[in-house]
């Protein structure tokens, strides 16, 4: 941790689930969340927290661990997701996500098949490849559409991305609440103080929350531990796919371009995996990080 940090990193397990995952600060999350969907599901006025970890229908099936699951007083679920760094798979990943919520409304005896929206929203630390060279738009909003007639064919199943590294406004260019939301997630772990242009009430306690001199030793500890796993998530995951891409891009010249960047990066992934259970990082950590089955990593 550098020496001058004074607000804590929400891309940190500890940072994101002490601003947004708890119930005393369940008013940030609903400010956030009214902000980024507000067209879609009018203002949420209550919010649950559901358990974060979700189990199959039989004891053979995948299970989801979600960073964020909650309802509000619609029935309508939201799934927050933090991504700190490339994976294999992550939109195929969150799509599989949103299939929990969706089988769960299934009541026993009959039913007519009527479901509760469900949201995804990722907030993500790295820029989709297929994007990289579009620098305009960071924020994504996915529905089935009908490619014929040009509109939303089913507006119950939305996927909201928000690739961070693209938000570069600067404090001065702040122009609505979301401009704000968006800044602080970007911005606030590099503050050395509050930006004048965020004085409304909700920043007042965020700041409150996020500031690091307010925490007990525990609370320090176990940000500081978490920080450490961010860092060296980003720089090991962020090599593993340099490395995956290098390596599958030079193969594929020979075997087919697409066939060598898979096995490139599900080296890459491999190898990844092999360092975090060299630390003790969980089963469940390194499948969420890497996009590896549970078989695949008691394997290494």
């Amino acid at each position: 941790m550098r020496i001058q940090d004074k607000y804590i990193s929400p891309f940190t397990d500890f940072g994101f689930k002490k601003l947004f995952g708890s119930e005393p600060n369940k008013d940030l999350l609903m400010d956030f969340l009214n902000e980024l969907l507000r067209n879609e599901t009018g203002e949420i006025v209550e919010l649950t927290y559901l358990s974060a970890e979700q189990l199959g229908r039989s004891i053979d099936d995948r299970k989801a661990i979600y960073d964020i699951y909650c309802e509000n007083e619609k029935g309508e679920k939201f799934i927050v997701e933090l991504q700190k760094a490339k994976q294999n798979y992550f939109k195929d990943r969150s799509i599989y996500y949103s299939t929990f919520p969706i089988q769960q409304q299934a009541p026993k005896g009959a039913w007519d098949f009527k479901l509760n929206a469900v949201y995804t929203i990722g907030i993500l630390d790295f820029v989709f490849a297929e994007d990289k060279d579009d620098k305009n738009v960071f924020h994504h909003e996915v529905q089935l559409f009908d490619k014929n007639t040009q509109k939303v064919f089913y507006n119950k199943l939305t996927y909201i991305y928000l690739e961070m590294p693209k938000f570069r406004k600067t404090e001065d260019e702040l122009v609505t609440h979301f401009d704000k939301w968006l800044y602080v997630l970007r911005n606030l772990e590099d503050l050395t103080k509050r930006p004048v242009k965020l004085q409304e009430k909700v920043f007042d306690k965020l700041f409150k929350q996020a500031e690091i001199a307010s925490y007990s030793e525990e609370e320090y500890r176990e940000y500081e531990q978490s920080l450490k796993v961010y860092r060296d998530l980003k720089n090991t995951i962020d090599t593993a796919f340099g490395d995956g891409f290098v390596e599958g891009e030079a193969k594929g010249r020979a075997e087919g371009l697409a066939k060598g960047l898979a096995e490139g990066e599900t080296k890459g992934m491999l190898e990844t995996a092999k360092k975090f259970k060299q630390v003790g990082a969980s089963v469940e950590m390194i499948m969420q990080v890497t996009g590896l089955s549970e078989e695949e990593i008691s394997k290494l």
